[in-house]
Parts: C-alpha cells; structure tokens; sequence
C-alpha cells in the first residue's frame, strides 16, 4: 500500500546527489551571498556538470531528460542551502526547456549547447511593468520587418536581467489578448538591448533583478519559438511547471527551519528547562512538520500530474503551488519566532528564509491568481 508513495531508487539517489552539491557548495557560502549581494556564477555553472541545468531538456539535445518529480527533488535539496539560488537554476531551466520542447532543429543547435552547460544562461520574460498578474495583456511589441522584428517595450522583475546571455520573451506580435503573442530568443549583447539597474529587494540577494528594455531590437524570425501567437501557450505551460519548482523551494527553505528550529529548541533553555519540553513549543513543531509533509505530498503529487501531462495538471500545478508557499512561509515565520530575539539576527539563517520565501507567493502567478485557477478548473467541469 506504502509504496506508490516511495521514490524510486533512481529518484533517491537524484535527491541525494542534489543534497550533496548542497551541502558542499552552497549552504557554506549562502550567507556570504546574501549579505554582499553576490551572484555565485561559478557555483551555478557546478550544477550545471550534474545535469541541473537541462533537468528536464531532453537528452537527445544534451539534457538529462527528467520529469517533474525528479526537478522538484533537485529544487527542493538546492534551497535548502539557499532558496534564492535554487530558484534562479529553476528559471533557466524553464527557458531551456522551452526552447528544446518548442523550437525548431535550428534554434536547438545555437541555444541548447552552451544553455546545457551553463556556458550561457538564460532569463525568461514574461512580466511588464503593466502586467503582472494579467499578463495576456503584455504590451512588448514585435513588428515583422523582412526576416527581423523589431521589438520595442521592457520587461519587469526579471531574474539575471543583465548578468544572463539569453532571454526568451513574450512579444506581442499580432492581436491583443493571449492569441497575439509570440515567444523569440533574444542575445544580450543585440543592439537595442539594454537593462535596468538592479532592483533592491527584500530577499534573493544572490540574484540580480532589473528591467530589460527593447528600444528597436532586430531580433532574427529565425529566433522565434514556435509559430506567431503561439508564445502565450508556451508560457503558461512552462509556468506549470515553474509554479511547482518554486513550490519545492519553499519546501527545501521549511525543512530548513524546522531542523534549524528543532535543533535550537532543544539547546537553548529557559525557566530551567529545554524550550522543547515545553507543550506549547512541542505542538509548534508538530504543526510544522504535519503542514510541510501535506504540502509536499500533493506537490509531488502534482508533479507526477504534470509529466504525465494529465488533464488535471494545471489546477494541480496550482493548488501545490498556493499551498506549498503558503506554508513554507508560515513555517519560517513560526521558526522566527521559535528562536525569539536570535531569529532575527543575520547571524542565525532564519531571517535569511523568512526574506526569500516571501516572494514565493507572488511570483510565478501570486497565489490569489493560484485561487482563482483552482476554481475555474473546477468549475469548468
């Protein structure tokens, strides 16, 4: 009965090798990141020798070819040491898979090489400063010119943003609505590209995040994904699968601080006792560990959903993702306050979690959005 909810022994031995690389090349340095705002290319390129940078890119085009299951193991062991970092890998997992399961041969053999190798990485782009959650309505614009477009607009919040090599976007190229959109592979250094400085954020300070501005970029027809108005499709079933990967961030963050808030509740004494012996610290802890294990089994679950391209998979993909942030932000929060005073230190890695997982809950889709998702797949039944 137990068993088809155990992983496989391939599946455990993914897990592990993830852990691993963790433990020995980003939880050491995590903090280092965060503090000084450094963007750790060198370690994400590490990943990339184990196959984390093409997870799910097939291996006829140099990717390790895994499901969905098998990414949210790797994310999840990756922000255990640092959620900021693991959800930067995410993304350019998103935008290599979508160039390897929607280009053409072509595009594939420019892109994918050094994409698989993290020789270059990739951003992907979708939100405007005027469309966040409503982003059918991206105003981007890509005129056909001879074998060209010229694109004209900006994108908002977008990770790498002048530190990445590729950026694949949404463009408007037709109607409005989500018809009228298109998908184009877009190189750093085109004329006409250029970026923002660099947002100051709350949390995921091992990332840079800026504008990219289009200002009558020539990009090749060559370079777009699929077919015209095709591109709002790609996104919102590559964000199946993002919505999941940062899903399992925020559970590799929980598990953090719930061990970390384990391990100080039974060190640290008050009133002449553990702090762990306390009920009430005992039934937090409890609580903790139950909504972290309920939000993993259905993200796994939906994980499943999705590599099974099940007809379900998006309101899955949704409610996991709702439910896994939403949680993992209230178990950082209840580690926090486990901790008292101390949690709010730098010197403790609590603060650290409790500031990157928040994002967890807007972005790939805010978790209104989650809601709103949920009920309409279940309405429309």
């Amino acid at each position: 009965m137990t068993d088809q909810f155990e992983l496989t022994e391939d599946q455990l031995a993914i897990q592990d090798a993830a852990r691993k690389f963790t433990a020995d090349r980003i939880t050491p340095f995590a903090a280092e990141w965060d503090e000084k705002h450094i963007f750790p290319r060198d370690t994400i390129k590490e990943a990339a020798d184990l196959g984390f940078a093409a997870i799910y890119v097939s291996e006829e085009s140099g990717g390790i070819g895994l499901g969905r299951l098998e990414a949210a193991l790797i994310m999840e062991a990756m922000a255990y040491g640092c959620p900021s970092t693991s959800a930067f890998i995410s993304i350019h997992n998103m935008a290599a898979w979508m160039i390897d399961t929607f280009g053409s041969d072509d595009l594939k053999s420019r892109y994918l090489p050094d994409l698989v190798t993290m020789d270059k990485i990739a951003s992907y782009c979708l939100t405007e400063p005027g469309s966040g959650s409503d982003a059918a309505a991206l105003k981007t614009k890509a005129v056909l010119d001879g074998d060209h477009y010229v694109v004209n607009g900006s994108k908002q919040f977008i990770s790498g943003a002048g530190a990445n090599d590729v950026y694949v976007t949404m463009v408007r190229t037709g109607e409005d609505g989500p018809k009228g959109i298109s998908c184009l592979v877009i190189d750093k250094d085109t004329p006409g590209v250029s970026f923002g400085a660099n947002e100051k954020k709350l949390g995921w300070h091992s990332q840079p995040t800026a504008q990219v501005i289009f200002d009558n970029a020539r990009i090749p027809v060559a370079n777009r994904v699929g077919a015209e108005g095709d591109g709002f499709r790609f996104a919102m079933m590559g964000l199946d699968g993002g919505r999941l990967n940062i899903g399992a961030c925020s559970l590799g963050g929980a598990q953090r601080c719930l061990d970390e808030a384990i391990t100080y509740t039974n060190d640290r004494k008050q009133f002449g006792k553990r702090i762990s012996d306390f009920q009430n610290t005992q039934f937090m802890l409890a609580d903790m560990a139950t909504d972290l294990e309920a939000a993993r089994a259905l993200l796994y679950l939906a994980a499943a959903k999705v590599t099974a391209n099940a007809p379900d998979k998006t309101k899955f993909a949704a409610m996991a993702k709702r439910l896994s942030t939403d949680s993992g932000s209230k178990i950082v929060n209840d580690a926090l306050q486990l901790f008292g005073g101390y949690g709010y230190l730098q010197d403790y890695p609590i603060e650290r979690f409790w500031r990157d997982l928040r994002v967890h809950s807007i972005l790939e889709g805010t978790n209104q959005v989650m809601r709103m998702i949920v009920a309409r797949e279940m309405l429309r039944q």
